[in-house]
């Protein structure tokens, strides 16, 4: 699991950054990628990167301001041209369906895969054996969400060199017992795969805030998290100016983070008007009040360890 930042910036494009988009790879998990908002030219941003347009399954919208979803309607027709044949879900606030629809119909963009458009409401948009994702609304001038994602637990390892001393080999049975199933061997021994099984491994948990004012919702959905996304429009001293805009300041977003317990915060969605030092003293605002946080950058890629510690590493 790791994060690929394809555009950090705020409002516009910029020569440094470009609009809001995220990657969050489940390769490992389910051979899959979730991107989170689709600015313009967030296709162009992917060449850059590994992700694979084929193998985007979910798109989560946040709110429909352009810097947000403007890259859609390109990126749903490319990934046609790319080899994408399976089933894409795009989830987003009412609005989203027809503005995709209207689109794609208009510049005749005809789609190789099925595409399912869910408008969603607060409360459990999605789960399945592997995840679950929960909606909140947060404080901006258009309707707009923050995304909860819990990995649920893994199975615990199976304790292979505790099987080996007792003289059982690798094979069926090792498989049969990592399923926690019981086992009859052939010399008559019964063993119960809960056994042979380490204590469950704790699952993740992620928060990809879209853009918002400070907010109760907000840390809700950050609670214990493991990363924490969090826009930083404007650094601490601007903010009025962030409220008037609907947007959070460096200050703010450290103050979401430290009071949700989360672990790591990763600030985004960052104005164009800081470049060079005045990005690194965004950064010393932060870190004065949660000290596990990182700017990031346009094509950044940061690795999400099980443990959910730290990052294992940041490319």
């Amino acid at each position: 699991m790791d994060f690929v930042f394809l555009g950090t910036g705020a409002g516009v494009p910029a020569k440094g950054r470009n609009v809001t988009s995220i990657a969050l790879q489940l390769l490992e998990e389910r051979g899959a990628v979730w991107l989170f908002d689709c600015g313009e030219a967030t296709q162009h941003q992917i060449l850059s990167t590994p992700v694979k347009p084929r193998k985007i399954e979910k798109i989560f919208i946040t709110h429909l301001h352009g810097d947000h979803i403007f890259g859609l309607p390109g990126f749903l027709g490319s990934r046609s041209f790319q080899g994408g044949t399976t089933e894409l879900i795009v989830y987003g606030p009412k609005g989203i369906s027809e503005f995709i629809h209207t689109s794609l119909r208009m510049s005749e963009t005809h789609l190789k895969y099925p595409l399912k458009v869910m408008e969603i409401e607060e409360g459990l948009i999605f789960e399945d054996h592997q995840f679950t994702v929960e909606a909140k609304l947060l404080e901006h001038a258009l309707p707009t969400y923050g995304f909860r994602i819990i990995e649920k637990d893994r199975p615990g390892m199976l304790k292979a060199e505790k099987l080996k001393e007792m003289g059982i080999s690798p094979g069926p049975v090792y498989r049969k017992l990592k399923q926690g199933e019981t086992v009859q061997l052939e010399d008559g021994r019964i063993l119960n795969g809960a056994d042979y099984l380490d204590e469950p491994q704790k699952g993740r948990i992620i928060t990809i805030l879209g853009d918002t004012r400070y907010c109760e919702n907000a840390a809700i959905l950050a609670q214990d998290a493991d990363y924490l996304i969090h826009e930083a429009t404007f650094s601490a001293d601007e903010e009025k100016m962030a409220r008037d805009y609907w947007h959070s300041t460096t200050r703010q977003a450290a103050l979401t983070a430290k009071k949700a317990g989360a672990a790591n915060l990763i600030l985004t969605h960052i104005s164009s008007r800081y470049t060079g030092d005045a990005v690194k003293q965004l950064l010393i605002e932060a870190k004065e009040i949660f000290f596990n946080t990182i700017v990031a950058e346009d094509l950044m890629k940061v690795k999400i360890p099980l443990n959910g510690k730290g990052a294992e590493g940041i490319e």
